[in-house]
Formats: structure tokens, sequence, C-alpha cells
């Protein structure tokens, strides 16, 4: 059925990336309010996280469909096996805006004007691996507009806290997924796609732990200008646990452990959230 390949589309059968998006968005609307964020917020960024995951991946997939059939992981996608029509992808890829935006649309004036450059990161994301050598990184900065909106919507006000949260969640974004391009690091090379993979080259270990060591010193000091009790520490603490279990995931570049590694990062971003809960309590 078609339903079925556009399911599929959308990636609601692959929820990580989801996750990724919306671990961030929680630790934020959590800062922001101190511990009891309003519920309305929570649906809705919630929703939200969901629909525009889903409508990056169908635009992502537009912009790949001439490359998809040549890369092992992504050749069964439906723009590249025809189940899906280029035509109806875009037209999903509306619908699915269109339903986020009439959510973003019951949020104050500050919210809404910041769902403007998060579209637009949003859906000009997948064109910069044709061109900038380090596209994790516009992904990042894409991945992490919901923590000024998720403070917006809070507090109708951006503070420098959120800034400096949203800098961790982007060192963050390139570990995670530099550990995800080092599974296509050979067939981007052959298509000519940009990746931090390829960039930093038999060093993509040494940056990846880098990365994570920025994140959780960003994160340590979010967490002191919040003062967020013993409970944090331990939950950073947990996270950096999570971080070292990659690195021996990482260690010998097998795509298998590489990807294994991506998919636990669930872990790294639900372990902190769930320390930033207790933390505020």
């Amino acid at each position: 059925m078609k339903w079925k390949a556009y399911w599929r589309l959308a990636r609601m059968d692959k929820p990580i990336g989801t996750l990724l998006l919306l671990w961030p968005t929680l630790w934020a609307l959590w800062l922001a309010s101190h511990g009891h964020p309003h519920w309305d917020n929570l649906v809705v960024f919630i929703l939200g996280t969901w629909l525009m995951r889903s409508a990056g991946c169908v635009i992502n997939d537009v912009a790949d469909r001439r490359i998809d059939i040549h890369v092992k992981r992504t050749a069964l996608r439906p723009l590249a096996t025809g189940e899906v029509s280029t035509q109806e992808a875009l037209l999903l890829t509306l619908a699915l805006s269109i339903m986020a935006f009439l959510l973003v649309l019951t949020r104050n004036t500050l919210t809404l004007s910041l769902s403007i450059p998060a579209l637009f990161l949003a859906a000009s994301y997948p064109f910069t691996k044709r061109f900038f050598p380090l596209p994790q990184a516009y992904l990042g900065i894409a991945f992490g507009f919901g923590i000024p909106m998720a403070w917006a919507a809070e507090t109708q006000s951006v503070p420098e806290l959120a800034w400096w949260l949203m800098s961790a969640n982007l060192f963050w974004t390139l570990a995670y997924d530099t550990e995800y391009a080092m599974v296509d690091r050979d067939d981007d090379l052959h298509l000519g796609i940009h990746s931090s993979a390829l960039l930093f080259g038999n060093w993509e270990v040494r940056w990846i732990m880098l990365f994570y060591s920025i994140t959780l010193c960003l994160l340590a000091y979010v967490g002191h200008q919040a003062h967020l009790n013993f409970i944090y520490k331990i939950g950073l603490g947990l996270a950096a646990g999570i971080a070292l279990y990659h690195f021996f995931l990482i260690r010998n570049r097998d795509r298998n452990a590489c990807f294994r590694a991506f998919l636990h990062n669930n872990w790294f971003g639900g372990c902190l959230f769930a320390a930033i809960v207790l933390a505020t309590q």
C-alpha cells in the first residue's frame, strides 16, 4: 500500500533521528521552566519535532534521489526504487511542514519568528553535502534550533544560557553524525559527497572524541550556570562513560560498529534528559 511507502520515506519506522532532535529540545524546555514546562509546550514541541524531522528526511531523499540508488544503505528507499514520485515526495514535505507550522502558530511571536530560520536550515541542509566540506556542522545548527524556540515558548526570551546549550548540541551533533558518516565513507568518496568523516581522514576518531569532550564541558558549564545539583553531575559522568563506550565501538572503523555507536547516542541524550529532570525537581 502507498501509505507504507510514505511512512518509510518520512522515516516513521526509524525514530532515532526524531529522538536525537527531541532530547536537546526537552533539555531546553526543562531548563527554561526550572523543571515545570507547560504541558501545551510539551505537546507542541514533541509533535513539531516529529513532523519536522520527517519533513527533513523527505526533502533529503528528494535531494539525494539520484545518489541513493548507488549507496547500499539507501538503495531501497522509496524514492530511489520509484515507489514514490518526486512530486509526491514534495507534496508530503509540504503537508508535514504546514502541520508543524500550524502548531508553532499557537505559540508566542518570538517562537514563531525563530521558526523561520529553523525551517530554512532544515530545508537547505540536504544540499550542503554538495559543496560544504563540513555539512555535519550545518546539521548541528539546524538540529539545535529547537533549543532557543523552546526557551522562547516558555519564557518569551532567549537568554545566553540557551545559546550555550545550543553550542553543546552542535558539538554533540558533530560527534554522532561523524560516526554516521563513517558508515558511508567509501560511497561518499566515490560519489563526491562531502562529510566530516572524509574531511578528518584518519583522524576522525580523535575528532569525534574531542567533540564529545567539548560537548560535556559545555554541558557542565550550562549546569553550573543553571545551579543544577549533584544529580546532574552524575548524569554528566554517565554520559562521559557512554562517549567512552563509543570510542571502543568506532576505534577500528568497522561500519556496523560505527552505526551502532550512532544509534547508541539515544542513550547519551536520554541520560542527560533524566539528569536534568531529576536535578530540577
